[in-house]
């Protein structure tokens, strides 16, 4: 699409946008506060979309989460403090300023290059956190906050040169060995901060492939409880032996 084309398709929406504030009750009533929520569903709906392959179901969420960011910015204008173009601009000012392989001197070998550049340059933008962790927000996803916490240790040097496989091991032994509901639940967050920091090395991204793996499991039961009803059998009045053997066919015929 022609850059005339997609700026006339951003106005359109703007437009709407700014017409149903004015005009529909819902719309007028919200707020930062009320909106985000739907924002960040929104985003994983767009990673589910991104996930999954599909292409048109991709098309529609970033078609959501687009219509969030002119709400929100909307919301900015109303108070005088920023607009969509101010956003635009910001974001735009933002990413030549963190890319001076693209447009400055910088020269780069390799991606891993390009991330280590990028967050030098963050540590020294006005308006961030001191600290290590001064710019990874507290109320995060665990696996998200875990992942950006391990990035960020990286990014000072603090890390391993291999996938720490054994840590999970490891972590698994002493949760094995905890005694008290105190030591388990701390075991169990060292078992899930391991095998997130062997995603991380693995350049896997935990949150996509948690949700994967629940996703298939989600299929798999599905399917065994449809096996058993296609023998007349109610799932959840089965045994639980029963349920395990049901859930096996499932699986070898799903995969």
């Amino acid at each position: 699409m022609e850059s005339s084309a997609s700026a006339d398709a951003v106005a359109r929406l703007d437009d709407l946008t700014r017409k149903l504030r004015r005009e529909c009750p819902w719309d007028r009533e919200q707020d930062e506060r009320s909106i985000v929520p739907h924002t960040v569903g929104e985003a994983y709906e767009l990673a589910a979309a991104a996930e999954s392959g599909d292409d048109a179901k991709l098309l529609d969420e970033l078609g959501d989460v687009l219509f969030q960011v002119h709400f929100l910015s909307l919301l900015l204008e109303e108070r005088g403090h920023g607009s969509l173009a101010e956003v635009a601009d910001h974001v735009h000012a933002k990413l030549v300023h963190r890319h001076p392989h693209i447009f400055g001197e910088v020269e780069v070998n390799s991606s891993g290059e390009v991330l280590k550049n990028w967050d030098q340059i963050k540590k020294g933008e006005a308006g961030r956190e001191p600290g290590i962790f001064g710019d990874v927000p507290e109320n995060l996803p665990g696996p998200l906050y875990a992942l950006k916490t391990q990035r960020r240790a990286a990014s000072t040097g603090f890390d391993f040169e291999h996938v720490p496989y054994e840590h999970v091991s490891d972590e698994l032994q002493e949760l094995e060995e905890a005694k008290t509901r105190e030591e388990r639940f701390h075991e169990v967050g060292d078992v899930l901060f391991a095998a997130v920091n062997v995603a991380r090395k693995l350049k896997v991204d935990p949150e996509l492939a948690l949700r994967a793996s629940a996703e298939r499991f989600r299929t798999r039961v599905e399917g065994a409880e449809e096996l058993a009803h296609a023998q007349g059998v109610k799932w959840d009045e089965l045994d639980p032996d029963t349920q395990v053997a049901y859930y096996a066919k499932a699986r070898l015929s799903l995969g």
